[in-house]
């Protein structure tokens, strides 16, 4: 039952981290995907993943081409603001890669032109603010896909 969590050129140790627990937390994969904002060791990506790093199942990418190429055959859910369908409407389903960009700029543009069709967003009801924090908003997506696939 798993779903994958992937992280597109994350910048943030403390966000990468906190996600690292969630994904523990939710019996979910991390996806890392290079080149990172921050060295793997970095102790504030450790003390925000606290001690449970060691137990993540996490897969690790060289860059995209190699995420994508690793990944070819896989069912993708893109997370982005630019998305037109809300993220209660992604077909969740046992190991669907949860897909999101970078905290600075989102998902490369090439991404979300290429998956329209699979590009959703967190709906958000103020015109101050452009988006969540990434460990928000994967927080958000990964518990409504459990809630669906599991019927809480």
């Amino acid at each position: 039952m798993p779903l994958n969590i992937v992280l597109i050129e994350p910048e943030i140790p403390n966000n990468t981290g906190n996600i690292g627990r969630l994904t523990l937390a939710s019996g979910s994969i991390l996806h890392l995907v290079k080149p990172f904002g921050f060295e793997i060791t970095d102790a504030r990506l450790k003390r925000a993943g606290l001690d449970y790093w060691k137990h993540l199942d996490i897969r690790y990418y060289d860059n995209i081409d190699d995420f994508f190429n690793t990944n070819k055959n896989a069912e993708m859910a893109f997370l982005s603001s630019h998305g037109t369908k809300k993220h209660w409407d992604i077909p969740f389903k046992d190991n669907i890669f949860l897909v999101f960009g970078k905290e600075s700029v989102g998902l490369p543009k090439s991404i979300t032109e290429q998956n329209t069709e699979a590009l959703y967003k967190i709906p958000l009801y103020s015109e101050h603010i452009r988006s969540l924090n990434i460990a928000n908003a994967v927080s958000i997506v990964v518990y409504e896909g459990l809630r669906q696939m599991l019927r809480f």
